[in-house]
């Protein structure tokens, strides 16, 4: 049972990625657009998904207090400045998409514009150095507690939190495609065949700093996996931009979703049967079966979460049905 719900855990958060990554990409990309209906146009793009997204982190959240609340206790305690970063940046991004509409006068929404491209920066750098934290590992002792947060503070994690950065701008650009005009979306295509090299060597080069982290080669369980999953994310990203080329955006946002995705599945699947390897007493290391709650808490979890689930997909698939095509009304050419 707590494979399950270990596997819902990242599920809901791979889905977290997926779904605000490209609001954080569109809101980097709006440091692009030069003139207020451009950079209106962009923000509409996106408005109607935006506060439904994050309903997956709230989801994400309450399993993990939940399922898992030791988990929870030290995971936030090892990595609290990322976490904390990345919330921080999530917040500025909701209250700047909210505030900017308001009459408020061109300089003001000028204002909140930048509000939303820090806090895009803030929130995909922070989540990328979530996942990296967990990756290789934090100073948990055989109290049970972690010590410290200068451990998080690795070339590592820099190079992972620029790589989160470059995937969900060129997830946002692909994004657009999908939405804007036919002569913006053309743009938006062309950007985010440039911005997809740009996270591919993003990706390399945090995938080179993981090999060469004494860290990572310990807290890893399973390389084979790992390696297996970054080949998979190269490959979405080269058959984002292949899709791109042929004028197939439906394909191009599928595969930059699973670009997304990956490095959630990667982390955990690195790490199985770990939750949180330790870096100072390998034996004091919390496996998910340690890091879970008890089975009949699990079990009445579980019995919450059933109606949930569906309930989500279902008011996600709506909010796609609804807010389908481009923003001038024309259906795009998906696939």
């Amino acid at each position: 049972m707590e494979l399950a719900w270990y596997a819902l855990l990242g599920a809901f958060f791979a889905a977290y990625l997926v779904l605000g990554g490209y609001d954080y990409g569109v809101g980097l990309l709006l440091a692009r657009r030069t003139t207020p209906a451009a950079r209106r146009a962009t923000l509409n793009a996106v408005g109607p998904f935006f506060l439904g997204n994050e309903v997956w982190l709230v989801a994400a959240v309450g399993i993990l207090f939940g399922a898992f609340p030791t988990l929870e206790g030290e995971l936030l305690s090892g990595l609290y400045p990322a976490v904390v970063g990345a919330l921080v940046g999530v917040i500025l991004v909701t209250a700047g998409v909210q505030l900017r509409s308001r009459p408020s006068g061109a300089g003001a929404r000028a204002a909140w514009d930048r509000v939303v491209v820090v806090g895009s920066l803030l929130a995909a750098t922070g989540w990328g150095f979530v996942l990296a934290g967990l990756l290789q590992g934090v100073p948990l002792h055989a109290d049970g507690h972690v010590s410290g947060v200068t451990h998080l503070f690795t070339p590592f994690a820099a190079a992972a939190g620029l790589a989160v950065v470059a995937l969900v701008a060129a997830h946002g650009a692909t994004f657009l495609t999908l939405r804007l005009p036919d002569p913006d979306a053309g743009a938006a295509g062309r950007l985010a065949r440039r911005l997809i090299p740009v996270a591919l060597a993003a990706v390399g080069a945090a995938t080179a700093l993981g090999l060469l982290s004494e860290g990572v080669r310990a807290a890893a369980q399973r390389p084979a996996v790992g390696v297996l999953l970054l080949a998979a994310l190269g490959a979405a990203l080269l058959g984002a931009r292949v899709a791109l080329a042929r004028r197939r955006p439906g394909v191009a946002f599928a595969a930059t979703s699973a670009a997304l995705a990956l490095p959630v599945v990667l982390v955990g699947a690195t790490l199985w049967p770990y939750a949180l390897v330790s870096t100072v007493d390998p034996a004091a290391s919390l496996t998910v079966a340690d890091a879970a709650a008890s089975e009949p808490t699990l079990r009445l979890l579980g019995w919450l979460t059933v109606p949930l689930v569906p309930a989500l997909l279902g008011f996600q698939a709506m909010c796609w049905w609804v807010f389908r095509g481009r923003t001038d009304g024309r259906a795009p050419v998906y696939w």
